[in-house]
C-alpha cells in the first residue's frame, strides 16, 4: 500500500494533480473503465444547484433511511473529518476502508493525475460497489456537467437552485450557470428542478435532450400552513375541488430551518416519487425523515450567553436565505457577524444581502490557502455596512473571541462565509466547548 494512514493519503492527493479544480471527465473515465465494475446497480439519485443541494441530499437519505432502505450517500465537502463525505447505512466510512478503496483507485488510474475531488468520488463508488445498496445519493461538487459524479447516469436528477457562485468555471451569468448544471440531466428520465424562478435555460436544456422537466411551481409545489404543510403534484397545479392530487398531505414542518427548506424538501419528495415503483417510501418515512434530517452548518444553533450561529452561506444567495432566517430568530439583544470568505467569493453581494438583520461586524481571513484578504474583505463590507460597526481580525480564531468578548447579555453571533470559517468555529471552544 502506497500510504498506511488516511491523512497521509490526503496530503498526496492534494499534490498529485497541478490543479486543485479541473473540470474534465476523461480522468475519471479513464479510471473506472480499469476499475472492478463500481458503477452501481441500485436506483442514483445525483443532486446539484448553487444553493440547497446538501439540504436536498439529507432529506433524501433521511427518507429513505426511515423507510428502510440502505443508503450510499456522497457529499463534499466535510467539516470536520474526510470521513463525513462518504456514508454507507447512515454510517460514515471508516479510514482503514477509506484508505483500501484509496489503493485500489491509484492502482487503477496508473499515470493519471487524479484531482483530489475526483479520487474521493471514484473511492466512494469502488466502496458503494461493495456495500449492499438500495439506492445512492450523489452530491455534485462543481457544476454539473463535468463533475466527476456525472461519469454516473442517475435515475433522476434535481438541479435545487441556480445562483451566482464559481463563476470563474461554470460562467459569468445565471444562462451560462443553469446550462452546466442541467449537464447532470439524462435523456428519458426525471429532472427535477427546485427553484420557482430557475432560469429558463435550466428547463431548456432538459427538453432538448429530451430529459423529462419537473419543476416546482409546475409539476410539483407545496402549501403550508402554522402547523403542517402538503405537498402535491398532477396538472394542473391549482386549488379546484377536482383539479390537484395532494400526494403527500400532513407534513411536519422540516427540522432545517427557512422558508427554502420546504422548496428543497418538495424537491426531495419529487425525486422520491419518481422511484415510487422501485423503492416506495410510505407517507411515515417522510415525516419521521422531516423530523430527524439534520446538516451541519445550516443554521446550526448553540444555544447560550452568547447563542452562535454557523451557517455556511458563501454567495449572496445564500445569504440571503441565512437573512431571512436570522429575521425570524429571536434574538433580544444584538447580532454580531464574524465572516471570513474565499477570494472567489462577492463580499460585497453577501455584505448587503447581510446588513439588515446585523449590528456588528468581525472580519479575518479564512483558514484557507484560497482566503480573501481581510482588507479586500473590508472594503466589500463597507458596501453595505457602515464602516464603526467593522472590526478587523488577523485570523479567525481572533474574529471569534474578539464577538464573544464585544457580545453581551441576549446577543447572538452569527459565523458565515465559507465552509472553512465554520470548521473553525466548531474547533473553537468558545463556540463547542469539549
Amino acid at each position: 500500500m502506497r500510504f498506511h494512514t488516511l491523512a497521509d493519503w490526503l496530503r498526496w492527493q492534494e499534490t498529485l494533480h497541478p490543479s486543485r479544480i479541473d473540470l474534465r471527465l476523461e480522468r475519471v473515465r479513464s479510471a473506472l473503465s480499469a476499475m472492478d465494475d463500481v458503477m452501481p446497480r441500485c436506483p442514483v439519485i445525483t443532486v446539484g444547484g448553487t444553493n440547497g443541494k446538501g439540504s436536498c441530499v439529507a432529506m433524501l437519505a433521511a427518507f429513505y433511511e426511515a423507510a428502510g432502505y440502505r443508503t450510499g450517500v456522497y457529499t463534499s465537502p466535510h467539516l470536520l473529518r474526510y470521513n463525513e463525505r462518504i456514508r454507507i447505512g447512515a454510517q460514515e466510512v471508516e479510514d482503514d476502508a477509506l484508505c483500501e478503496a484509496f489503493e485500489r483507485v491509484d492502482g487503477a488510474r496508473g499515470e493519471t493525475p487524479l484531482t483530489y475531488f475526483e479520487f474521493g468520488t471514484l473511492a466512494a463508488l469502488d466502496l458503494f460497489s461493495r456495500a449492499s445498496l438500495d439506492v445512492v445519493l450523489l452530491e455534485v461538487g462543481l457544476g454539473g456537467r463535468l463533475d466527476a459524479v456525472n461519469a454516473v447516469d442517475a435515475d433522476v436528477a434535481v438541479v435545487t437552485s441556480i445562483g451566482h457562485d464559481h463563476m470563474a468555471w461554470l460562467g459569468n451569468d445565471l444562462d451560462m450557470i443553469a446550462a452546466e448544471k442541467a449537464g447532470i440531466f439524462r435523456p428519458g428520465r426525471p429532472a427535477v428542478i427546485g427553484q420557482r424562478d430557475a432560469p429558463r435555460r435550466l428547463r431548456g436544456c432538459a427538453a432538448e435532450i429530451g430529459a423529462l422537466p419537473l419543476q416546482l411551481g409546475r409539476e410539483f409545489d407545496w402549501r403550508a400552513d402554522a402547523a403542517q404543510w402538503e405537498w402535491r403534484a398532477g396538472e394542473p397545479l391549482v386549488d379546484t375541488a377536482d383539479g390537484v392530487a395532494f400526494r403527500r398531505g400532513a407534513l411536519p414542518t422540516p427540522a432545517l430551518r427557512g422558508r427554502v427548506q420546504y422548496d428543497n424538501a418538495s424537491a426531495a419528495i419529487c425525486a422520491v416519487d419518481c422511484l415510487h415503483d422501485r423503492l416506495p417510501v410510505p407517507i411515515a418515512a417522510l415525516r419521521q425523515g422531516l423530523h430527524r434530517v439534520r446538516v451541519a452548518g445550516r443554521f446550526s444553533v448553540f444555544p447560550g450567553e452568547p447563542t452562535w450561529i454557523l451557517d455556511v452561506a458563501h454567495n449572496p444567495e445564500a445569504a440571503a436565505a441565512l437573512a431571512e432566517n436570522l429575521k425570524a430568530y429571536p434574538c433580544s439583544g444584538r447580532r454580531h457577524l464574524v465572516l471570513a470568505m474565499l477570494a472567489d467569493k462577492d463580499a460585497a453581494e453577501v455584505a448587503r444581502a447581510l446588513a439588515p438583520p446585523i449590528d456588528h461586524w468581525h472580519l479575518a481571513p479564512a483558514p484557507d490557502p484560497r482566503a480573501m484578504t481581510v482588507d479586500a474583505l473590508r472594503r466589500g463590507v463597507e458596501s453595505g455596512a457602515s464602516a464603526d460597526s467593522i472590526a478587523v481580525y488577523s485570523d479567525i480564531d481572533r474574529a471569534l473571541s474578539g464577538a464573544a468578548a464585544a457580545a453581551g447579555a441576549g446577543d447572538c453571533i452569527v459565523v458565515c462565509g465559507s465552509f472553512t470559517s465554520v470548521e473553525a468555529a466548531l474547533r473553537n471552544p468558545l463556540v463547542a466547548p469539549v
